[in-house]
């Protein structure tokens, strides 16, 4: 078996797991660890630890099993991990540079063979490294591609289109909502054309803006003076057509007022969410903060799988428009103390009391 059509069956065997260990098989890590009985360590397949004797070995799924039976890591562990997490790093950069440079998206299983993996550990080890799918990733690069030729002045929408990596005009049109958040002739002349809805009322924290396009909610904003909050609107969407909300609209901006008096009472609206391939990461890891609850930013740089980004976390969370709904407010410091909130840190306090948490 080649190493472009190893699979996870590959390892169901106590055999196939020792020959793994025999041959320090980096392909192997992360599908097992072994567990030598004679020093009561555990190591990863790929360990350069001295190859200890096959009836002292026993196997686990995970670290985890083998530390509940006892075992504890090998001190070369840190190490086989050093090594192993630079080898992985390597080969999703490699990954990721084919998906930037191909005219169309590679397939997965034509990733997963230049990785030299399966197509499930390939996957598995692509989300773990870049917060996302393969799939994902390849349409997010499409996607600033996209913005990237439609701001310059040369050629066509067509020719924009074609040169992000759409193969056809059909593809694009029916998904080119979600990724530019309008039309491609609208985004290109700056939001022309697109019509956003809004309405300001009044709260306990002092003054509300929503604003909704065709999308959803695309705007919730907090503050003192509610002229500030309609220049802050005009300047996201600089050239698109700002109307005033009906009686119906203003509906929604009571349901929002709601939540915000209430935290119990749920917020459950669509939204129009514009951003970074990044940013949507981290503000979709917002939303499944559940109330009640804090987490730091350190944490969700862990659940994106971006362990070293809290502080570009921090900066997402920053440049979140749409208060309340993402709750950015939820995200504090690891100390627990409470930072930088862009309608202000007393607000943010008195979401979290309202929720509970202080």
């Amino acid at each position: 078996m080649n190493a472009h059509t190893t699979t996870l069956s590959a390892y169901d065997t106590d055999e196939a797991r020792w020959q793994a260990v025999q041959a320090r098989d980096a392909r192997a890590d992360g599908h097992f660890v072994y567990a030598v009985r004679t020093t009561g360590v555990y190591c990863r397949p790929s360990s350069s630890a001295r190859l200890p004797k096959r009836e002292n070995v026993e196997f686990f799924h995970s670290p985890t099993a083998a530390e509940a039976a006892g075992y504890r890591p090998s001190r070369r562990v840190q190490g086989d991990r050093t090594a192993a997490t630079a080898e992985r790093s390597a080969l999703i950069a490699q990954a990721c540079r084919l998906i930037e440079s191909a005219q169309t998206p590679p397939r997965l299983d034509e990733l997963a063979a230049h990785a030299g993996l399966s197509h499930s550990h390939f996957h598995r080890v692509f989300k773990a490294e870049t917060g996302l799918t393969p799939k994902a990733y390849s349409s997010a690069y499409r996607a600033h591609r996209l913005r990237e030729e439609l701001n310059t002045a040369n050629g066509t929408v067509t020719d924009a289109i074609y040169g992000a990596g759409f193969n056809s005009n059909s593809r694009f049109y029916e998904s080119s909502a979600q990724v530019l958040g309008m039309r491609a002739r609208e985004y290109r002349a700056g939001g022309a054309g697109a019509v956003i809805r809004f309405a300001i009322g009044q709260c306990s924290l002092g003054a509300i803006l929503v604003a909704q396009s065709h999308q959803g909610i695309c705007a919730i904003l907090l503050g003192d003076d509610p002229e500030r909050l309609v220049r802050d609107l005009q300047d996201q969407f600089s050239r698109a057509q700002l109307i005033g909300g009906d009686e119906d609209f203003e509906q929604l901006v009571a349901q929002v007022v709601g939540f915000i008096e209430a935290p119990a009472v749920g917020l459950n609206l669509p939204l129009d969410v514009r951003g970074t391939a990044f940013q949507q990461r981290v503000w979709q890891a917002l939303r499944e903060i559940p109330a009640g609850s804090r987490v730091s930013y350190a944490e969700i740089a862990e659940r994106i799988g971006a362990p070293k980004a809290a502080r570009a976390v921090a900066q997402a969370c920053a440049a979140n428009h749409i208060a309340v709904a993402i709750p950015c407010h939820r995200v504090v410091r690891r100390s627990g103390e409470l930072s930088g909130y862009r309608w202000g840190v007393e607000r943010k306090r008195e979401l979290l009391r309202r929720e509970g948490l202080s």
